[in-house]
Formats: C-alpha cells, structure tokens, sequence
C-alpha cells in the first residue's frame, strides 16, 4: 500500500489535482508523514518536492471579492521550466490611474488580495496608481508548483507591463522576490518597503521538513536533488547574497521579533550588514498578520507620504 500511495505522487500533483487547494496541501503533508518511515521507500524527494513548492490556496473573502471586482484585470506571462514547462498566465490587478505607481508583491500561499486592508488604505492616498497581482501557482494565477524564481519572472513582467514603480511594498517570499527583480532591472524605487521578509531559503526548506519529521538524509538527498534541477544548492537565494542596494536606497523594513516564520536572528544578521535599512519592529504581530495590521499600514503610509512628498 505504500508503494502505490507513492508511486501517485510521482505525478506531478498527480490524484492531488483533483483535490480541494488546502484539502489538497493536507493530502500531500499526510502522505508524506505516512512514508517517512516505511522501510519499503527508498526515496521521499518527489514527495519533498510538492511539500515543498505547492503554495496552499485560501478562498476570497467577500472583502477581497468586492476589492478585486474593483480592480482594472490585466495578465501578464511567465515562462515555468521547472515544472509545467508552459508559459503561465499571471492575473494583475490595478486601482487608480495617478502617476505615483505603487506595486505589492504578496507572499507563499497568499495572493493580492491578502493586502485588502492596505490597499483600501493606499486608495486615500492622491494621484496614486495601485498594483498588485497573483504570483505564479497563486490566487488565480496559472501554475501548480512555484518558486522563487518564478515569483521574480512575475514581479519583473508587471513592472515592464505597467511602468516602474515608485514604491515597492513586498511581504515575506514576495519581499525577496522584490529585491531579485528590481537589481534585475537595474530600478531603485524612491521607497522599498518589505514586511517580515523572507531571509534564508534552505534554512526555511529545512525547517519545513524538520517539522513534520523528515529525516535529516532524506532532507539533503532533496537539496542534492534542488542542486540537480537548479544547478545550485537552495543556501544560493539567500537575502545577504541577494541584497545588491547601497545606503542610498530608501528602505524601511517592519517585523515582528517573535515571527515564527521569520527567525530573528537571521533578521538581524541581515541588517547588520545594512544598517542604513529603517526598521521598526511590530512584536507580536505573526507572520501573516503583519499585513493586515492597522499599526503597521499607518507606519507604510506615513513611509509613503514622505517619500512621494505628499502631504
């Protein structure tokens, strides 16, 4: 029996696709924790894989439904190598027409419309155009596996569709893909602000999979075969490696201390590095609701308003 509950997820998503997205995501950690100790298998990597690189889905709220029924739809492309080898078609979203551009890359598992509340909040702001999208895998964007660099391709192909930004707001996995992206297209905003962004992949990789009882073996036979597919071990996207802004890049940074996503210590090693990021730390705010927190767009705000000389 266990033999063929593995051999199905050799597919890619294989009976997972038909399955309900989180109902879908607790079938996959279900499996996986059934065969970590079967004796039988020989190899957990291709369920790592999904483990791994499935983004869960949470249905729209009727908040977020109404905000996006607001919204001006536009799509844009991504090319997947890595796993549906088709060109992805990424749902954007825009509100307001002013000549402020502000773009908000969302993090793994979310989509745009996790950042209701702050972009209710940015449409007080004048003259301001909003953009937001779902990033590849997410939302109601195309895709069924993702990554980091696929979360870049997105991120660059809304910039070079809508315009360069003048503030970028990124959160967790979307705040990385944020910093590839624009050093990639060579564009310093005149305010980056990224929300408990995400530092160190492999760490995360390894903590995932600590989590629900993955040997340390077959932890690193998946790295080794990340290394396979990718050419480079997951430790290759870490921010302090990423990062290529100097001090001039106005930057403020917000995060939570007890982030139990977020390890403050690789935090604060990273900003170590560069001290003339801006930091204000929300303890207690969690890793997804830091978004959502009222403390925390009024600080955006005020960030926003001074660097685009609004008053």
């Amino acid at each position: 029996m266990a033999k063929r509950r593995y051999a199905y997820s050799l597919l890619l998503g294989g009976i997972y696709l038909a399955l309900p997205a989180m109902k879908r995501f607790k079938q996959i950690v279900a499996d996986l924790k059934a065969n970590i100790d079967d004796p039988e298998l020989e190899d957990l990597t291709p369920l790592l894989w999904q483990f791994i690189c499935y983004p869960p889905k949470i249905p729209l709220r009727l908040h977020q439904q109404q905000l996006l029924d607001k919204a001006q739809k536009f799509v844009v492309t991504v090319d997947d190598p890595y796993f549906t080898n088709i060109t992805l078609n990424i749902k954007g979203f825009k509100w307001g027409s002013g000549k402020n551009k502000i773009l908000l890359s969302h993090g793994w598992g979310s989509k745009a419309a996790d950042f209701t509340e702050l972009i209710n909040a940015l449409l007080e702001l004048p003259n301001t155009e909003i953009i937001a999208f779902d990033a590849p895998a997410n939302g109601s964007s195309d895709g069924d596996l993702s990554n980091l660099l696929l979360f870049v391709g997105a991120v660059k192909s809304v910039i070079l569709e809508t315009g360069t930004p003048d503030v970028v707001i990124g959160h967790s996995f979307g705040a990385m893909a944020n910093v590839v992206g624009l050093h990639e297209l060579a564009i310093q905003p005149k305010l980056l602000v990224s929300i408990a962004p995400f530092i160190l992949l492999q760490e995360n990789f390894i903590k995932n999979m600590t989590a629900v009882g993955v040997p340390t073996a077959d932890q690193q036979a998946f790295l080794d075969d990340f290394k396979k597919q990718y050419g480079i071990y997951p430790s290759y996207y870490n921010m302090p490696d990423l990062y290529r802004f100097d001090a001039s890049l106005n930057h403020w940074l917000a995060y939570d201390d007890a982030d139990m996503m977020l390890p403050n210590t690789y935090l604060q090693n990273f900003l170590s590095a560069h001290p003339s990021i801006r930091t204000k730390n929300f303890s207690g705010a969690g890793h997804e609701r830091i978004i959502k927190l009222p403390a925390v767009i009024e600080d955006v705000i005020v960030e926003i308003k001074a660097a685009l000389d609004i008053s």
